[in-house]
């Protein structure tokens, strides 16, 4: 499949319908209605690569035998029918779906996949629901369109910009492949009605997306500038719906704006002032490796680290590029093993004090460290983790971060006259929640996903345990990788300067609150039907013991939830908690087919702990966690696997 960007081309003609053959074996109802959709979609599709790509699949489909061709020849030819069969079914079983997270798929022909005929009916289907919810009012809607450097993003982008501009939408577009977050604070600082972001994030190399935004005069409280949430999901959905076909859509060949450098140069300017003050001379010794993971991060977030005063940083050289093959990673996740061991082993070079990796479009944020709890006894080579370096949990990195976000939210209040607030998702740890009560702070829990953490009234600071921060929710109302990445490094000088490091806080916090200690159990399902079936055995004989000690509430969170802190929408899911405060929360991933667990122990820690003593509630802790992931994988019926 080629994914190559056709930038020079806003039309395309699309080859010739392949002839229809039914496959011998096939039910012939299913096999022409298939080969009918198929074709109807060739004929339909604005992109020439994607149009080859579905006609050799169909033509492969369709192949028999040779007569007289030997038994082993005639058996490949089938397999390679059945393969593209299989492929074809798969890529017409539906629309790809647009839903919260916007569009997230696989590149390649067919409606469910990313392409340029997807691409332009959801643009088509914003715009429309764009003008309804404005209709009458002037002027005319304001779209913010970005993009990153993974495969046909750009191509993406500008359809998005001509379908919009052809129905006299004003659009504004980034002037290069950007991270997410400059798209978020676009999004507010023009007073866009919606942003649109083409990247899949994280996702592998063959994936793109599609984020949608909603502001100005469409959102108007707090949830301003965030990410689609219902019933706004399911509206733009609805005009999707009723696009008939991507060639009735108008594209429009120019009109659009490309800003300029100066909306990079507002970004970086307000990410490098999210943590003021500090020891220039603590922040200019600070050593600090990055790596981008071949995302559009790297370049902005050094610029960024400098403009605060963090002047020793080193990329990693081989990620420091975008690529949108990440040939040096299986899978462009900081939290996949594997993902930052290029960055550990510079760092432990270098002799570095930290290491920060942001995602391929640097909304999310890892921090790497050296703790001496990590050190194991090198086994061949040295290796960064024989030396003691680890990634530290998102949950350890938002805990850091809250705490100083109560610091700084405290001296603001005395001045502001304001209760600010704290959130983190229902599936991090508690250790924010307990935070926020000793800094007399109010803090919400939300469902996953910064849709709905960044809408959160009063919001100061609010993360969720898979690497994503919001510091700076007055300007970017998202998770943010870079603006997240200043205020670490700020934390890890003050703490430098002092001969201490962000090992010696988080042990802190577990003397202020307990050791909060928190883990996974996932399991990925091939048959999705699974997924339900899992979390319906679930429901019904839910464990009675979890790590020794008894469950005594089992919350179903598709009914919502009600309490002092407020309440929370259905989601699918289901919260238990033990006597002893174990918490584990079950629920189906949002963007992969799994069925996820998020652990957590809380062992108690005395104020005036030593090193010693708070060593040993790290054992308790590994322990603990390690008996209830057993007992986990035991409710969920994965025993052995």
């Amino acid at each position: 499949m080629s994914t190559t960007d056709h930038d020079d081309v806003l039309r395309g003609d699309a080859p010739p319908a392949a002839e229809t053959a039914e496959p011998a074996d096939a039910a012939p109802d299913d096999w022409e209605r298939l080969v009918a959709q198929v074709e109807d979609w060739i004929a339909d599709d604005p992109d020439p690569v994607t149009a080859d790509e579905l006609t050799r699949l169909l033509r492969t489909a369709r192949q028999t035998p040779e007569p007289g061709a030997t038994e082993p020849l005639a058996d490949l030819v089938r397999t390679d029918a059945d393969a593209a069969r299989a492929d074809l079914a798969d890529r017409f079983s539906g629309l790809l779906q647009f839903g919260t997270a916007g569009l997230r798929g696989a590149l390649g022909g067919g409606p469910h996949r990313m392409n340029r005929a997807v691409v332009i009916r959801a643009a088509a289907g914003l715009a429309d629901f764009l003008l309804g919810e404005l209709e009458g009012a002037s002027p005319a809607p304001r779209v913010v369109v970005g993009y990153d450097a993974r495969h046909n993003s750009h191509r993406f982008a500008l359809d998005t910009a001509a379908v919009m501009t052809a129905v006299g939408i004003e659009v504004l577009l980034l002037p290069r492949p950007l991270p997410t977050p400059v798209l978020a604070s676009a999004v507010l600082r023009f007073d866009a009605d919606a942003g649109v972001m083409v990247t899949a994030s994280h996702n592998p190399p063959q994936d793109n997306g599609y984020k949608v935004y909603l502001g100005g005069r469409i959102v108007t409280d707090a949830g301003r500038g965030a990410q689609i949430v219902p019933p706004a999901d399911a509206a733009i959905a609805s005009e999707i719906a009723h696009v008939p076909s991507a060639a009735s859509v108008p594209r429009a060949a120019s009109g659009w704006t490309v800003l300029g450098e100066d909306v990079v140069e507002e970004y970086a300017r307000r990410a490098a002032a999210v943590a003021p003050g500090g020891d220039p001379a603590a922040r200019s010794r600070l050593k600090v490796v990055l790596t981008p993971l071949h995302g559009v991060g790297g370049a902005l977030t050094q610029d960024v680290l400098r403009r605060a005063g963090f002047g020793d940083v080193t990329l990693v050289a081989e990620q420091a590029e975008p690529d949108p093959d990440f040939p040096t990673v299986a899978f462009p996740n900081p939290e996949e093993p594997g993902a930052t061991d290029l960055a550990l082993a510079l760092a432990s070079s270098l002799r570095a004090d930290l290491v920060v990796a942001v995602d391929p479009d640097a909304d999310r944020c890892a921090v790497a460290v050296l703790d001496p709890r990590a050190h194991v006894p090198a086994v061949g080579p040295q290796t960064p983790q024989a030396d003691g370096w680890r990634m530290l949990t998102g949950d350890e990195v938002g805990g850091l971060l809250g705490a100083d976000a109560a610091h700084r939210a405290r001296a603001a209040r005395s001045t502001a006259g304001t209760r600010p607030t704290l959130a983190s998702s229902i599936v991090s740890s508690r250790l924010l929640a307990a935070v926020a009560a000793d800094a007399g702070l109010h803090f919400t829990p939300t469902l996953t996903g910064f849709k709905w953490l960044s809408r959160v009234d009063g919001l100061v600071f609010g993360y969720e345990e898979a690497l994503g921060y919001c510091v700076d929710p007055a300007h970017v109302r998202d998770k943010d990788g870079i603006s997240a990445a200043v205020r670490v490094c700020d934390l890890a000088a003050r703490l430098a300067a002092q001969g201490r490091t962000l090992v010696d806080a988080l042990d802190d916090l577990a003397r202020a609150h307990g050791l909060h200690a928190t883990g996974q159990v996932s399991a990925r399902f091939t048959d999705l039907s699974r997924i339900g079936a899992t979390m319906a055995a679930l429901r019904e004989r839910p464990p009675t013991h979890l790590a020794g000690s008894p469950v005594v509430e089992v919350v179903d969170l598709a009914a919502g939830t009600e309490d002092d802190r407020g309440g929370l929408p259905p989601t699918d899911g289901l919260r238990l908690l033990t006597a002893d405060g174990t918490r584990v929360v079950v629920r189906p991933s949002g963007t992969e087919p799994k069925v996820k667990a998020y652990l957590e122990v809380i062992v108690p820690v005395a104020r005036d702990a030593d090193r010693a003593a708070v060593d040993a509630a790290h054992t308790t802790a590994r322990a603990r966690l390690d008996e209830l992931a057993a007992d986990v994988r035991a409710a969920l019926g994965l025993d052995g696997g």
